[in-house]
């Protein structure tokens, strides 16, 4: 496997064993991860959360079971946020489902199996053009991926943020009545998915921007202001780790354009 892009703040986050375990709660508000029984699985979920996200992934890979899922976290946050080459990130992305796919055959009642699947191949939809992925039925795919995940985990805020995200773009992308008849997407249940989202984990950065950027598809310019609004506070909201580092630049990125 090729070298991954370096996490760009090396060494800014720490964790070990035991303060991951003490920040445990806090860091897995948005996927509701449950705390790992198993050491080697735990150590992946440290380098993941210190920004090494290859290491992760491997460690993840090799200690199997729940490590898939600390695999797939690394894969996709890293894909999205840091892999330059376009072909390499959609290929990661394809990976990261069918990994997912095989974790929820072992394991079906893993929320994050269902969820993983949906976020890889609803980035993958986005890089390849979100009318292309719903031609060749990834919407459909993505949907159910995310109500299962919600069924088995009420509370998985990140999982709200993605489904909401699919009504919104399948709306903006086909219209409400053709997205509502073929696909399913519903401008209010979009916009009531979002806000059940930033009640389940409010400091979230990601949520704030994804609300935002719905916001916009679903109700027009007219929102720019409020969307604005949670692009700052995305941007001003204090990162816990690496990949909320990586949430919070990219908001402030975005209001820099």
């Amino acid at each position: 496997m090729a070298k991954w892009t370096a996490f760009p703040h090396a060494g800014d986050y720490t964790f070990d064993a035991a303060s991951l375990k003490k920040n445990w709660t806090r860091l897995h508000q948005g996927d509701c991860e449950p705390l790992p029984k198993d050491a080697a699985v735990l150590e992946a979920w440290v380098l993941f959360h210190n920004g090494e996200f290859q290491k992760a992934f491997d460690a993840g890979v090799k200690a199997g079971g729940h490590g898939l899922t600390v695999a797939n976290k690394a894969a996709s946050i890293y894909a999205n946020y840091l892999e330059t080459k376009e072909k390499a990130k959609l290929e990661m992305f394809m990976e990261v489902a069918g990994r997912a796919e095989a974790q929820q055959a072992d394991d079906p009642k893993n929320a994050n199996a269902w969820y993983w699947q949906a976020y890889a191949l609803g980035r993958y939809g986005q890089g390849i053009s979100v009318a292309k992925a719903l031609a060749q039925g990834l919407g459909t795919k993505v949907k159910n991926a995310l109500e299962q995940a919600i069924k088995l985990q009420p509370k998985h805020a990140d999982a709200h943020i993605a489904l909401a995200a699919f009504h919104a773009e399948v709306i903006d992308k086909v219209g409400s009545l053709i997205g509502g008849m073929t696909y399913g997407a519903k401008k209010d249940t979009g916009l009531t998915l979002f806000k059940e989202a930033i009640k389940l984990n409010p400091g979230s950065a990601i949520a704030m921007v994804e609300y935002a950027n719905g916001m916009v598809m679903l109700e027009g310019d007219k929102k720019m202001k409020d969307a604005t609004k949670l692009y700052e506070q995305a941007a001003t909201s204090k990162p816990m780790d690496a990949a909320e580092r990586l949430d919070v630049e990219m908001a402030k990125a975005e209001l820099e354009d």
